[in-house]
């Protein structure tokens, strides 16, 4: 039989008390800064960014506080980070604010390389002008198939074809870029066998081996 002395010991001593559980997103805890050629106008709903390139607007829920703790640095916080949404918001919030103020002062800029044995790209006069929320302009290209491939230029995006194999992008809105550079990319994908395609960025496909019979 075990002395009580010695049982005492051997058990494990649980406590009562609930234990502090606190939630907090890495990236929406992250300071933004804010350069001294941005003005941010905040309202109940909204979060206004105006810059050298324009200016636009982030939506905000109302449990999102925004605060000031240095000159030129925005900090985000959330009322209850317990609760699920509100901590799922925190972050994504924080990221489209700090998307936001590098548009409007730097834009953002994406490269599409076009892979493939006579794959050219060309930039050329939209016969259609400025129809259909087009800047006038379009993209002739060569990928393959029994017809050139022309996709019209939205007024929003800025196009470059500086060799006839890359197209460069450049717009004021991260999300906006993405949608037209992926709209691209889906007249040729890139195939996983021979490695030809329009890749965007630094895009990689691993290889596959060809199955011999």
């Amino acid at each position: 039989m075990i002395p009580r002395a010695a049982l005492s010991k051997t058990l494990r001593h649980f406590s009562l008390s609930a234990r502090a559980c606190v939630h907090i997103s890495h990236i929406g805890k992250t300071p933004i800064p804010i350069p001294p050629n941005v003005a941010i106008t905040q309202s109940q709903t909204s979060l206004e960014v105006k810059g050298p390139l324009g200016s636009t607007s982030v939506p905000l829920e109302s449990y999102m506080k925004l605060a000031y703790p240095q000159e030129n640095v925005l900090t985000i916080a959330v009322e209850d980070a317990e609760v699920k949404k509100q901590r799922s918001m925190w972050g994504l919030t924080r990221t489209l604010i700090n998307n936001a103020v590098v548009g409007m002062t730097e834009g953002f800029t994406v490269p599409i390389y076009l892979v493939g044995v006579g794959y050219r790209a060309a930039l050329e006069d939209d016969p259609r002008g400025m129809t259909n929320g087009g800047n006038g302009q379009r993209l002739n290209m060569k990928l393959g198939h029994s017809h050139n491939v022309y996709v019209p230029i939205p007024a929003h995006i800025k196009a470059n074809v500086p060799s006839p194999t890359k197209i460069t992008l450049f717009c004021t809105d991260k999300h906006l870029l993405g949608l037209f550079a992926a709209r691209i990319r889906k007249w040729r994908p890139p195939e996983p066998y021979k490695g030809k395609g329009i890749f965007i960025g630094n895009e990689q496909i691993r290889i596959k081996s060809v199955k011999k019979k």
